[in-house]
């Protein structure tokens, strides 16, 4: 009997061994990235240290677009809305001759680009507005369903960056809260980052439309307007943060100068705190560029300003050992 229980000491020993020694980042390279993000969140997480956080206060903010997943070759809410447009064509005869209209439907990518970030806007505005949040949502849901990334071929909620979500994991299970803090909207992101990212709606802060509520037919719904309440990007995202989480973040994630005020309020006169840029330098297994991208995530300020700051910079060929998880069978 004694032996029984030795070996059952022994195995249990063991095993808990194995756990407390296990990689919590198996996908990223051995490197001063990996250093740096294993060293922060113990730093702040062991009890008696000069650098204790208490959980409370240990909120870590991710950008989307371009750090969770790729932005490449356009964000994938703009591909949704370019689909979206080419399926109510029909009920639209106008858009045939109309630009921005006409420039998705001919895939004319140039007349496109002329139009600007405005003719961009019309069109999320009007795939995104004039509809219930629940149609809106059940739209993005049929459209999750069937829609496939042009390069890789695979759908859009496969793409999530492996590293990334085994930060997020990791984080989480350090005591952190994670949100997404994004320039795009709520109501597209929100479908599907619990199931992505592990990340339910109230933690997810992107741009917004005007809702207005109403009851028709004895029924509550809320209805999205054709007018932006907030957009999320650059200096918006601090007060974003502020309005909306109510804490100032200990550790900040992003890929892009959009990120760029965030990362600054974020760790700026704070120790400890925590910043990290994506640089997106694997062309080969995804995509590389930064003050030259070919859709949105120019990062030119933010990467200048990370040496001065502390701020880690991944480079995506070197320190991840892989981009995304294997396909789904």
């Amino acid at each position: 009997m004694r032996h029984l229980l030795l070996a059952i000491l022994s195995s249990l020993l063991t095993a808990n061994l194995a756990l407390a020694t296990e990689d919590p980042l198996p996908s990223w390279n051995d490197g001063a990235s990996k250093t740096a993000i294993l060293n922060f969140v113990a730093r702040v997480t062991k009890q008696g240290s000069a650098d204790f956080v208490a959980p409370e206060d240990r909120i870590a903010v991710f950008d989307h677009d371009g750090t969770l997943w790729p932005e490449n070759p356009v964000p994938f809410e703009v591909a949704f809305t370019f689909d979206r447009i080419k399926m109510d064509a029909a009920n639209h005869p106008e858009w045939k001759t109309k630009q921005p209209y006409k420039a998705v439907l001919d895939n004319d990518q140039a007349a496109l680009t002329a139009q600007g970030m405005k003719g961009v806007l019309e069109l999320v505005t009007v795939t995104h507005s004039g509809m219930t949040t629940d149609e809106f949502t059940a739209n993005v849901r049929e459209w999750m369903k069937t829609a496939k990334h042009p390069r890789f071929d695979r759908p859009y909620t496969d793409l999530a960056y492996q590293p990334m979500l085994e930060v997020l994991r990791y984080l989480r299970e350090a005591g952190f809260k994670t949100f997404i803090v994004s320039g795009g909207t709520s109501q597209f992101m929100r479908v599907f980052t619990n199931e992505v990212y592990g990340i339910p709606p109230e933690q997810v802060v992107g741009s917004l439309y005007k809702v207005k509520y109403e009851l028709r037919d004895g029924k509550p719904v809320l209805n999205l307007l054709p007018e932006l309440t907030f957009v999320d990007d650059k200096d918006a995202k601090p007060a974003g943060i502020q309005q909306l989480i109510g804490r100032r973040p200990l550790a900040c994630f992003g890929n892009s100068d959009g990120d760029w005020q965030m990362l600054q309020w974020t760790t700026i006169d704070r120790t400890p705190s925590f910043g990290l840029i994506v640089h997106h330098t694997d062309a080969e297994r995804e995509y590389a560029y930064d003050a030259h991208p070919k859709s949105s995530g120019k990062l030119i300020e933010a990467l200048k300003e990370a040496p001065e700051r502390g701020w880690t910079v991944v480079d995506m060929k070197r320190d991840w050992k892989t981009i995304f998880s294997e396909a789904k069978k």
